[in-house]
């Protein structure tokens, strides 16, 4: 049997769920268990307000809406991330302004920040890799020194935490991914949160297509009507119907993967001492979601045998991100500060194993054997 690199898991109450949303005749989005979401999220992470989108990018894309991003404008993130981060920006016509990354948790480098400020800078937008927390109390000075706004790519991040804190509700903005790939899934969808109370009313303005129809369905109002810009943002009700379900069992599911997650890490600890590799860091203050289990080999070519030899066992492992920087658009669009040696050997040498819900420990011992010639640490 082979090993897929990502596998959605169903936990059990989703097709309930949407036969109930069905029953409910409303579908559009906006319903009982779009509320249920909202409220759930709003639990779980502290934010001040939960609106669910139905993709990570468009959670990004409300967040540039809302810090009024400009032409010209510049948004200091990292190249080491995925296209909507920058993408959501460059629609509104900013400027990605690309800043290396950390070696140890391929997180941006705080300490690099202040120096790609300008008087253009408008936000930074950091993503918090395999749902590892960037060093977010530094970040946070930085911008309230500068006046900047925070926004926090936290899509693979749903579960994870920094200092007690849920990653997503520590900036100003936090945006959430619920794609099949993530911990929690609803095939295609997101979810904003937001922070700053002076988004509040804004947020939920954009996300309605630039209308106050959010007010009318409340009461507040006795007609609306075009206020402000926006788009259609919603998800459907089924998908907040399936989504619900995973919300729920969040926190299980989270843990199943990190025992697999673990299984991994105490496995390979060998192999980093003896110089074969290196594992993930955590920083001491991070809790993790274990979205993601990554080694770094020591060059391209190794790596390049290494998913050539898993896949020989019928194992799918892959690597992760062309850099922004040096993408066709990101030459275009963006520009970087400072050197990106970090960044690229990352890109070169990252290499991603198999983890999802239903791995188990067996699958563990597979990927290990196949790849690594280990038989593997028992289950804790």
């Amino acid at each position: 049997m082979n090993i897929p690199f990502d596998q959605p898991h169903e936990h059990g109450p989703e097709l309930d769920y949407i036969r109930d949303a069905i029953h409910c005749a409303h579908l559009s989005g906006d319903g009982k268990y779009t509320r249920k979401c909202h409220e759930l999220l709003v639990e779980r992470t502290g934010a001040k307000k939960a609106l669910l989108v139905h993709s990570g990018t468009a959670a990004l894309e409300m967040a540039a809406l809302l810090i009024d991003c400009r032409p010209g404008d510049e948004i200091i993130m990292p190249s080491y991330t995925f296209v909507s981060t920058a993408n959501a920006f460059v629609l509104r016509g900013a400027v990605p302004v690309f800043v290396d990354i950390r070696p140890d948790t391929q997180n941006i480098d705080e300490t690099l920040i202040e120096a790609a400020i300008t008087e253009r800078t408008r936000a930074i937008c950091v993503v918090h890799y395999a749902g590892v927390a960037c060093e977010m109390d530094t970040i946070m000075d930085i911008a309230h020194r500068h006046h900047l706004y925070v926004i926090e790519d936290a899509a693979q991040g749903v579960g994870s935490s920094y200092k007690g804190r849920k990653l997503g509700s520590i900036g100003h903005l936090g945006c959430y991914s619920f794609h099949e790939t993530k911990n929690v899934i609803c095939g295609e969808g997101g979810a904003l949160l937001v922070n700053d109370s002076a988004f509040m009313e804004r947020a939920e303005i954009i996300r309605e297509k630039g209308t106050n129809r959010s007010k009318f369905f409340r009461g507040q109002v006795d007609k609306y009507t075009w206020v402000d810009v926006g788009s259609s943002y919603l998800p459907g009700e089924m998908t907040a119907a399936y989504l619900y379900a995973q919300l729920e069992h969040g926190r299980e599911i989270n843990g199943e993967r990190l025992k697999w997650w673990n299984m991994y890490h105490q496995a390979l600890e060998p192999l980093e001492k003896a110089g074969m590799l290196k594992r993930p860091r955590i920083p001491e203050d991070c809790v993790h979601n274990a979205h993601m289990y990554y080694v770094l080999l020591n060059s391209l070519e190794e790596r390049t045998s290494l998913i050539a030899k898993l896949a020989e066992g019928g194992i799918k492992a892959v690597f992760h991100y062309i850099p922004l920087h040096s993408a066709p658009a990101g030459v275009k669009f963006g520009r970087t500060s400072g050197s990106m040696e970090c960044t690229d050997r990352t890109s070169d040498t990252l290499l991603r194993l198999p983890l999802y819900y239903d791995l188990g420990a067996e699958g563990c011992r597979r990927v290990l054997k196949a790849g690594f010639g280990m038989e593997g640490a028992p289950e804790s």
